[in-house]
């Protein structure tokens, strides 16, 4: 196949000389009867495609890829274990099936065709008139059929799905039975389900590990995985006694084989060091029997979802553990995912962290920018895009960071069940000068530390800027700020070096101005908001009448009044 430009390096035809242009490539489609699918061969090399993850819990579908900017393009390997009639793979906004950019194989029980394909509203297949799905191969080997095939990240085609930084949701379906044409495929009754992933790994130079260094795994004690649908499984664990301080410098998952398709994510967090001791647990973390001292076992050092791989540290910073000030106690988190009820399942997996008592340059640390976990902030029901902003501001950065600022190199991006987006910006001199790292893809339900594709640095007089956007549509509610599950934050943990005191910078709306605006409800609705002493600000938001004039004057209250600022040490003691 021609290589293909960058897909910014040319304007996008229009759509009708664009239908023209392909409609005898889209016969060609249509009709491609793939023979090499009964070939047999070797499996590619796994040095190809880098990046893997299962698509489905059974582990029936397992796919692979790589990414080639310099093409702007993904090269994607299916494996597909127990290949019946055909299958479909894609992606779509939010993993639904409707609107969804798809490449299909399917089978009438004689001759098998591949297509680039798309959804409408009503879930109904149709032939693309540009076939951006390029099949490149396909071949057989004792573990199944592997299908090669390429899409470009751009496509200029307003059917197909952008492929952008951040989150992208993946959808599969299994065809059970032959069927004789595109348009016969039911997608609502075939078998199906969605996997989030970063398609779009950051091209970045791995460094070479010291001679000294050391291994460490932390892991589940052999356990049996709940045979319940979501499983948040807590262990502890301590370090040796007069354990030296070390830097972690790179960590990476360590997952029971047959397992893969069930853990979903795994973090490591280390204990507040004020308690000289944790007692033993080893069950689920939201089980009664949970020690409540666990909660004070929260900052992390490593943190793992479904389809990242290593995690490296700049070779001129590592973590630090271990040594004075520092506990000995960690505790494990693991995510389980077992859609379809797997009893029995033994698990030992965990992460294995890399260290050296050959300390780097840095210490690098770990810096919450966005929103302050108050109530003052809300969003109201029904709502479908709602913005809430946290700042960092440069009172705060003029005051906390160096004189010769910061280097974030990597972020991970934290909100609850309502949050759809993400982005975190630097400003400077009032002017919006780069993004930090940003997702318009965002689920709650796949939140992992992911690498910069570049080193941000951050001066003193610098803004954070982060922009949460959350849907509420399924809420007759006002939904506030705070720490319990449907209550909502806005977080990005920003890692970076060398570390400062600075680990909290965030924001919220004066209360004062807050209070402002429940009495303009009250003058302008005849259904009142107790402002009385002993009424909380949620119970008060509850009680608000969620008409137009009252959403859009707190939108407008959460855009134009004063903030309050929390810029914080490590000893929550803040800032002058």
């Amino acid at each position: 196949l021609p290589s293909m430009q960058s897909s910014r390096s040319k304007p996008c035809p229009s759509f009708r000389l664009r239908e023209v242009a392909s409609m005898y490539f889209t016969m060609i489609a249509v009709f491609l009867v793939i023979l090499v699918v009964a070939l047999q061969g070797s499996a590619p090399r796994r040095s190809d495609f880098p990046y893997k993850v299962p698509l489905d819990p059974q582990g029936l579908l397992e796919l692979s890829w790589n990414v080639s900017y310099p093409e702007q393009a993904v090269h994607f390997q299916l494996l597909v274990r127990d290949l019946q009639f055909g299958l479909l793979f894609g992606m779509s906004d939010r993993g639904e099936f409707k609107n969804a950019d798809l490449a299909v194989l399917w089978s009438d029980g004689h001759n098998s065709y591949f297509g680039d394909a798309w959804s409408d509203a009503k879930e109904q297949l149709h032939m693309d008139s540009q076939q951006d799905y390029q099949l490149l191969g396909a071949r057989r080997a004792p573990e199944g059929l592997y299908l090669l095939f390429r899409r470009p990240f751009s496509t200029c085609d307003p059917k197909d799905y952008l492929i952008e930084d951040g989150t992208v949701h993946l959808i599969y379906g299994i065809l059970q039975k032959p069927v004789h044409s595109l348009q016969a495929i039911n997608i609502s009754a075939i078998h199906r389900g969605l996997q989030r992933v970063q398609l779009l790994k950051p091209n970045i130079t791995v460094p070479e590990l010291p001679s000294d260094v050391k291994t460490m795994e932390i892991t589940a004690p052999d356990i049996v995985i709940p045979s319940q649908k979501t499983t948040y499984w807590c262990y502890m664990t301590e370090l040796p006694d007069s354990f030296l301080k070390h830097h972690i410098i790179r960590y990476e998952p360590v997952i029971t084989a047959g397992n893969e398709a069930l853990v979903h994510h795994m973090e490591v967090f280390q204990c507040v060091a004020e308690f000289d001791s944790f007692p033993r647990y080893n069950g689920p973390c939201d089980s009664k029997m949970k020690p409540e001292r666990l909660n004070n076992c929260r900052h992390v050092l490593a943190a793992w979802a479904m389809g990242a791989q290593a995690f490296n540290y700049p070779e001129e910073a590592g973590l630090a553990f271990g040594g004075p000030g520092s506990s000995r106690y960690l505790r494990l988190e693991i995510h389980y995912h077992n859609p379809l009820v797997f009893e029995g399942r033994r698990d030992s997996s965990g992460i294995r962290l890399y260290y050296t008592a050959t300390l780097r340059r840095y210490d690098a640390g770990i810096m919450e920018l966005g929103l302050v976990y108050t109530p003052v902030m809300a969003i109201p029901p029904g709502e479908d895009a709602f913005n809430l902003t946290g700042y960092c501001t440069d009172k705060c950065t003029q005051l906390a960071l160096p004189a010769a600022g910061i280097r974030i190199f990597a972020s991970q991006l934290h909100t609850h069940l309502a949050g759809r987006k993400v982005v975190t910006v630097l400003s400077r001199d009032g002017r919006e000068r780069q993004v930090v790292n940003a997702d318009g893809h965002y689920s709650p339900h796949f939140q992992e530390i992911r690498m910069l594709k570049e080193v941000v640095a951050v001066f003193p007089g610098d803004e954070l800027i982060t922009t949460c956007t959350y849907n509420t549509e399924n809420r007759s509610q006002a939904t506030v700020g705070g720490l319990g599950i449907l209550e909502e934050m806005c977080v990005n943990y920003v890692h970076y070096y060398p570390q400062t005191q600075l680990e909290l910078c965030k924001s919220a709306v004066d209360p004062g101005y807050l209070h402002r605006y429940f009495n303009l409800v009250n003058r302008f609705n005849d259904e009142e908001v107790c402002m009385c002493p002993q009424v909380s600000v949620p119970q008060q938001f509850f009680s608000v009448p969620w008409n137009m004039f009252n959403r859009d004057v707190l939108k407008s209250l959460y855009s134009f009044a004063p903030i309050s600022v929390h810029c914080n040490k490590s000893s929550a003691v803040r800032f002058p």
